[in-house]
């Protein structure tokens, strides 16, 4: 039985490794797995894999990003250049928006 983990790190964010092999590095969201509560990172947690050359494309050994559970990873606020928890707030016209726990910048444009 799968559920879907609600998050609010998405598609296109800066988020920082906060625990791992790979602690302390930065990069933009790839891609958000919600069934298993994972996240692409590109250029963190780089995997080797061996290919097998098929019609598209030579074989040989491929790097590429692999998952990272999304608690090990937490979103980059570029106000306070450091990872931190994201908050929701209601704007005046209904809207809502997550801001910064640390420094309360609104951070959706």
């Amino acid at each position: 039985m799968t559920t879907e983990t609600k998050t609010r790190i998405h598609r296109d964010d800066e988020v920082v490794v906060t625990a791992g092999r790979d602690k302390g590095m930065r990069g933009k969201v790839i891609r958000l797995i919600n069934k298993r509560g994972t996240v692409l990172v590109s250029k963190v947690n780089m995997v080797k894999r061996h290919t097998r050359a098929t019609a598209s494309n030579s074989g040989g050994i491929i790097e590429k990003e692999a998952p990272i559970a999304l608690s090990n990873v937490q979103f980059f606020c570029p106000n306070c250049k450091t990872g931190v928890r994201i908050g929701m707030k209601a704007l005046d016209n209904g809207s809502k928006v997550r801001t910064c726990r640390k420094c309360g910048e609104v951070l959706d444009s």
